[in-house]
C-alpha cells in the first residue's frame, strides 16, 4: 500500500515530515526556542506536501489515515497561530507525536482512489467536514491542556500548559463553537444537496456515518447550551467534549477504517 503513493517525492516528504516531527516530540526539553521552530515549521510544511500529494495526485486518494493526518495537520496550524500570540503555551512535543503518527499511518494506508468525483461540491463538503474535524481536535487538545492546569491548581504543583485556566478554557469553547458552525454547515449541505454532490440515487441516507455525525452534533449542541444556561465547566464540560469528538471520530475515520481495513471494501 506505501506503493500505492503516486510520486517519490510523497515518500520523501512523508519520510522527512514523520522524523521532523519525531525529532520535535524526543528531543524538545533539549532544544532551543529557534530550533524549535525551525524544526515545527520544516515538518509542517513537509506535512502539507504529503497531504496535497494525496488529495491532488492522479487519482486523489483519501481515507481515514488521510483525514486523521489532516485534522492534525490543522491543529498543528491552529498551534503554530496560537504560539505566536501566546508564547507561554507548551503543547509542540504532544503534537508533534501525533504528526508523526498519523503521517506514517497514511503511507500504510493512503486511501481509496476516486477517479471521478460526482460533483465539484463534493471537495467543498469534505473540506467543510475536514475544517469541522480540525476545530474539535484543538478544542480537544486545549481540553486536555484545561485538564492538566486544573489538576495542577488541585495540587498545588505547577502547571505545564503555560497558559492561565480560563484562557485555556475560553480557547476550548471557541474551537467548539467553530467546529460546531461548520459541522452544522456539513450535514446541512449533505442534506440538501446529497444527490447532487455524491450522484443520482445517492440521496441523503441514515447510514453509520450520518448516525454517528448527528449523534456527534447533538452532544455538540448540548454542550454549548449546557453552558450558556447551565454554567457547565470544568471536568463535566470537558468530559461532553470528549464524548461529542469520539461520535464525530467514529463518523468518518472510524468507519471508514472498518471499511478499509477490516472489511476491505473500496
Amino acid at each position: 500500500m506505501i506503493l500505492a503513493l503516486n510520486a517519490w517525492w510523497g515518500l520523501a516528504t512523508a519520510a522527512g515530515a514523520a522524523l521532523a516531527y519525531a525529532l520535535l516530540a524526543l528531543a524538545t526539553p533539549r532544544l532551543g526556542s529557534g530550533t524549535i521552530r525551525g524544526l515545527l515549521l520544516a515538518a509542517w510544511l513537509l506535512h502539507a506536501l504529503t497531504l496535497a500529494e494525496g488529495l491532488l495526485g492522479t487519482p486523489p486518494r483519501f481515507g481515514f489515515a488521510p483525514a486523521l493526518s489532516m485534522t492534525v495537520w490543522l491543529v498543528l496550524t491552529v498551534y503554530a497561530i496560537e504560539s505566536r500570540l501566546l508564547p507561554q503555551l507548551r503543547a509542540h512535543w504532544a503534537l508533534a507525536g501525533m504528526g508523526s503518527a498519523v503521517v506514517i499511518l497514511s503511507l500504510v494506508f493512503p486511501g481509496t482512489s476516486y477517479h471521478v468525483i460526482a460533483s465539484p461540491w463534493l471537495p467543498l463538503h469534505w473540506a467543510l467536514g475536514i475544517a469541522s474535524y480540525g476545530l474539535f481536535a484543538a478544542a480537544v487538545v486545549h481540553g486536555w491542556l484545561m485538564t492538566r492546569a486544573e489538576r495542577a491548581i488541585r495540587l498545588a504543583t505547577q502547571s505545564n500548559a503555560g497558559v492561565p485556566l480560563l484562557t485555556l478554557e475560553r480557547l476550548t469553547f471557541r474551537f467548539v463553537e467553530a467546529g460546531f458552525v461548520l459541522l452544522s454547515a456539513t450535514l446541512l449541505v449533505g442534506w440538501l444537496f446529497a444527490e447532487t454532490l455524491h450522484g443520482p440515487g445517492l440521496a441523503w441516507k441514515w447510514n453509520h456515518k450520518t448516525v454517528f455525525s448527528v449523534l456527534a452534533w447533538l452532544v455538540f449542541a448540548g454542550l454549548l447550551a449546557g453552558r450558556a444556561r447551565l454554567g457547565w465547566r470544568g471536568l463535566k464540560a470537558i468530559r461532553v467534549l470528549y464524548l461529542g469528538a469520539g461520535l464525530l471520530l467514529l463518523g468518518y475515520a472510524g468507519s471508514s477504517f472498518v471499511i478499509e481495513v477490516i472489511l476491505r471494501r473500496t
